[in-house]
């Protein structure tokens, strides 16, 4: 059995919210040139590559992209 805990590698203390900033960072990761777009592009092209050492390259990468 294990338990999970969500902590932070380091703490995290928010003196005065900053939309802007909080905005640009939400689109770096979600947006359309987000991490999470690069991640699910390298692991769509995992099935069209017919090389299996390519298709592995792929979804290392992708799988690291979206850590």
């Amino acid at each position: 059995m294990w338990r999970y805990e969500k902590r932070l590698q380091y703490p995290v203390n928010i003196s005065q919210p900053n939309p802007k900033i909080a905005q640009f960072i939400m689109s770096q990761y979600g947006g359309p040139d987000g991490e999470m777009g690069a991640s699910m592009r390298y692991l769509s092209q995992r099935y069209a590559m017919p090389f299996k050492m390519a298709r592995a390259s792929l979804t290392d990468i992708g799988i690291s992209v979206s850590k």
